[in-house]
């Protein structure tokens, strides 16, 4: 872990990714936050971090008072889980068959289900607000959307994968968010605070997109309500997927959904057999003894013996880890390995044929067949085993997960 500050810089930048490493629009993303007004004792920087909109992903940052709506992020409660399986092995022919499957009954990308998913499957909507007059107008307006989108992948980094542990599993993993609807929570408050901070004369520039609303306002506690109602999404989101998937699994090797999870007997139903960890919220926590925003946008929770999820690129393992609540680090981690490349810039620049053999190399089922794939080829990201010797201090590697196969986009 590195410290250091930037010219403009208020607090500390603490860094489990070496300093020289990171590009130059992700130290002047850092830069920017260091300078906030409100933000609390260090920016902590994940080992993966990587320019994103307004803030770093893969960075946390805590503050006094305020919630930033783009210190979160677009796909709020984007995150990962995972379930072992009482499988030791699996051939290619029966992988093939079973990602077919998956693709029958998963949407991918922008595609969505063509009728609403049972209103029982998703979150709880309070019939009556505990404050009449904080209102949540995104999620009412689009929670028949969300019905339709309940149960999908999207794309971008999103995926389905089988994977091989060293601990003589199959397992199954699953990286998806909140779909359509954290995103428009997320462009409507980053609106709103941009609107009032102009009203009140920030002294935060706008055109840095750090834009924040007071906590304690109607307008911060209704970002939060909806926030957190789009974090509850994601899980559920990645749950019903995680049941669709093992009762393929089910069919497939002739017994029940449940039978197919390692120790099904110890639960009562699959979210109780899934790992599951979120990287995309804020959350109101305790640290360096004073009560703070805690905002993690690519950063995984990594408090005292938590599971948590790390996962690589479609070619490079994934890690279940236990987090050793490090204080430094605000008790996070990395979300993943983070991204070398933009995504234009990998379709401009990648050799298909070598991305491809890549994956053909390390005998993983894959999607990559055209340039527009590129995006997500195994070259866009950094190197996942130097990535998890940089958080050592952070986490303890579980399991190790060879991917077998995956769906993207």
């Amino acid at each position: 872990m590195q410290t250091f500050k930037l010219s403009k810089s208020k607090i500390p930048i603490k860094t489990w990714a070496p300093k020289e490493s990171i590009e130059e629009s992700a130290l002047q993303q850092l830069e920017n936050a260091s300078a906030l007004p409100f933000a609390f004792k260090h920016i902590a920087v994940m080992p993966d971090v990587h320019t994103g909109y307004g803030v770093t992903i893969g960075s946390v940052l805590a503050t006094k008072g305020v919630v930033v709506p783009n210190a979160v992020g677009v796909d709020i409660g984007c995150g990962m889980c995972a379930v072992k399986t009482s499988l030791t092995s699996i051939d290619t022919p029966t992988l093939k068959k079973i990602m077919g499957e998956i693709r029958k009954v998963v949407p991918v990308g922008f595609k969505k289900h063509k009728e609403e998913q049972d209103n029982e499957l998703m979150p709880k909507i309070e019939l009556q607000d505990p404050h009449p007059d904080i209102t949540i107008p995104i999620i009412r307006q689009e929670y028949n959307n969300a019905k339709k989108s309940l149960g999908t992948l999207g794309g971008g980094n999103h995926f389905i994968e089988i994977q091989k542990g060293d601990d003589g599993h199959i397992w199954i993993m699953i990286h998806s968010g909140s779909r359509n609807l954290g995103l428009k929570v997320a462009n409507h408050y980053n609106k709103l605070a941009q609107e009032m901070n102009e009203k009140m004369f920030s002294v935060v520039d706008k055109k840095l997109e750090l834009a924040f609303l007071q906590r304690a306002s109607k307008e911060g506690m209704a970002y939060l309500r909806e926030m957190q109602y789009c974090v509850d999404f994601a899980l559920a989101n990645r749950k019903l997927m995680m049941e669709r998937v093992l009762a393929i699994f089910g069919n497939q090797f002739n017994c029940g959904t449940y039978e197919i999870i390692e120790g099904h007997k110890n639960f009562e139903n699959v979210e109780q057999a899934m790992i599951n960890i979120a990287h995309n919220y804020a959350k109101l926590e305790n640290h360096f003894g004073e009560n703070v925003m805690v905002h993690r946008k690519g950063a995984t929770l990594a408090t005292k013996n938590i599971i948590g999820i790390i996962p690589g690129s479609q070619g490079t393992k994934s890690y279940i880890v236990k987090g050793l609540g490090n204080p430094e680090s605000f008790n996070s981690c990395s979300h993943g390995s983070g991204r070398v490349m933009g995504r234009k810039q990998a379709i401009k620049t990648l050799n298909l044929e070598k991305e491809i053999k890549i994956l053909d190399d390390a005998g993983v089922i894959h999607g990559l067949r055209n340039k527009n794939s590129l995006d997500e080829a195994v070259s866009c990201y950094k190197n996942i085993e130097i990535v998890m010797e940089n958080q050592k201090d952070l986490v303890k590697v579980l399991v190790e997960l060879a991917p077998l196969a995956v769906i993207k986009e």
